[in-house]
């Protein structure tokens, strides 16, 4: 959790028996959802939400628990990769490689354009372990702005067509499609604070492109997405 956020998300032991799959919140301390601990232990995710990952979770129409660990390792690694390129990470270049399907329990990311790898090929056993999420009286938005209970109709989702996303996004979509390169889930959520750590591991999965065509492919997609850093130059 940020050091800016502390004590205003408060993490909660649940009283056995409770469901995860509540529809409303009937609680007397207000108003929470949940998470499965393996999505702080293993995915590594932090609190507060960002904007993006409540965008996400709107758009798909679901609550937080309702997707499987591995679609948020996705979502983790996707926004740590942005951060690596200085590019903001939005839900519709995020949707243009990944489209939602529907399991038996959970609503799961399936890649359809090579970008990163999957986090776990088996991912067993964590359903018996959540914990509930609430904002204290520090900031009680905190959980404003996205879905925080089951909903029994979530959004399935195509992945999206180039053409109908707006200039910007093609040209970050053009751009990591033009690398031909799957990036390393785990890696990328291990080392999101080793900042040395990933512009090597980056760099290193882009030397086969040459330094000259990086740069140039970048800097056509810094133009599209009307962004003024080159990171890799």
């Amino acid at each position: 959790m940020s050091k800016k956020y502390e004590g205003c998300v408060k993490t909660v032991e649940c009283r056995e028996g409770k469901p995860i799959c509540c529809e409303e919140s009937s609680d007397p301390d207000g108003s929470f959802y949940y998470f499965y601990a393996t999505f702080f232990k293993k995915v590594l995710l932090r609190l507060p939400l960002s904007i993006f990952e409540k965008k996400l979770l709107t758009e798909l129409n679901v609550a937080s628990a309702q997707l499987h660990p591995n679609s948020w390792a996705f979502i983790r690694a996707f926004i740590v990769l942005c951060s690596q390129l200085d590019i903001s990470p939005t839900v519709e270049v995020f949707l243009y490689f990944f489209e939602a399907k529907h399991t038996i329990s959970k609503l799961w990311m399936s890649h359809v354009r090579a970008l990163l790898n999957l986090f776990q090929c088996s991912y067993k056993n964590f359903k018996g372990k959540f914990v509930k999420v609430q904002a204290s009286i520090g900031d009680p938005t905190l959980l404003d702005g996205f879905r925080l209970y089951w909903t029994p109709e979530p959004n399935f989702q195509s992945a999206r067509r180039l053409e109908d996303l707006s200039p910007k996004d093609q040209g970050i979509c053009e751009f990591w499609t033009s690398l031909k390169v799957v990036f390393d889930t785990s890696y990328l959520l291990t080392k999101e604070y080793f900042l040395g750590a990933l512009k090597a591991y980056t760099e290193r999965m882009l030397s086969n492109i040459g330094k000259v065509k990086m740069v140039e492919r970048v800097r056509k997609m810094r133009a599209a997405a009307n962004l003024s850093k080159d990171s890799l130059a």
